[in-house]
């Protein structure tokens, strides 16, 4: 059994249970052990690294020093926790003079932890030949898009992924899986993120764009990897309907709920029941 060390992130002990449901059901069927790091901290995103600086340094800081006690590499399957602590990476690895006593005390081997985002991870080729050799349930029928979102690509010397404005990772998985993947050009636009909250505006606009491309293309559904963008594309898709003036039907999966779907893990209905769009009727109509 392989292990990894593994940041949750708090969402996924709260709005974005079905994520970490089904990001330990495909561990589960994959022999993968995810060692959660004990006694992690929030990494500061959204507000926390806009309002003081130090105070983001330091969560970060704090995390990564207790990465780095852990195998390696950490996975992270949350966007925005991820370019947090590769952002704090960055920084530290320069100057971690900001850096509280208490907290260096921890340790400061921050150069010895491999951050590493949960899609990035499970799509090497090592992984891939093991979902592919596992797969019990054909995927075709289903006509994604995958969105990245940005968080995850970019800026690029600090996520230290080259194929920032078209990366094609998830692609390859899904196709493994049996999907129909669909190319768009909207990958790794931003979907809103926290700003659904203050700027709903914001975010119904930049979705709209996201649901319009997606259903230009043929897309029957969205997959994603970022709980963010799956809540502002599921959340608010009967309002940005009506405001398009067209039905709007596309349900939007975690990628680590399809390699439950297509290994045959037996919660996977569980998990898709927590979306607001029920993707039931989809699956259903493909024979799934």
């Amino acid at each position: 059994m392989k292990e990894v060390s593994y940041y949750p992130g708090c969402s996924l002990e709260a709005t974005a249970r079905d994520y970490e449901e089904s990001i330990q059901g495909a561990a589960e069927l994959l022999d993968l052990k995810l060692v959660e790091i004990t006694d992690w901290n929030c990494c500061g995103a959204t507000a926390g690294h806009s309002l003081d600086h130090r105070l983001a340094l330091n969560l970060g800081a704090r995390n990564l020093a207790l990465a780095a006690r852990g195998p390696q590499p950490t996975v992270v399957p949350c966007a925005l926790c991820f370019n947090r602590m590769k952002t704090a990476q960055a920084e530290l690895l320069e100057d971690d003079a900001a850096v509280t006593d208490h907290i260096k005390a921890l340790g400061k081997d921050y150069d010895r932890v491999q951050v590493t985002e949960l899609n990035e991870f499970l799509t090497t080729p090592d992984m891939m030949v093991l979902i592919e050799d596992k797969k019990v349930i054909d995927l075709s029928g289903l006509k994604p898009v995958c969105y990245y979102g940005c968080q995850g690509q970019r800026p690029p010397k600090i996520t230290g992924n080259p194929e920032y404005e078209h990366p094609t990772g998830l692609d390859r998985l899904l196709r493994a899986l049996g999907c129909d993947v669909l190319d768009w050009s909207f990958k790794t636009d931003c979907c809103g993120a926290s700003h659904s909250v203050a700027r709903p505006d914001i975010v119904f606009t930049l979705v709209g764009k996201l649901y319009e491309r997606a259903l230009q293309v043929g897309a029957n559904c969205v997959v994603t990897g970022c709980q963010m963008c799956q809540a502002n594309l599921d959340m608010y898709q009967t309002e940005i309907a009506a405001e398009l003036g067209r039905e709007v039907y596309l349900p939007v999966f975690y990628f680590t709920e399809l390699i439950g779907l297509a290994l045959g893990h037996q919660k996977t209905g569980h998990w898709l029941k927590r979306h607001l769009v029920s993707p039931r009727e989809l699956l259903s109509a493909v024979g799934l």
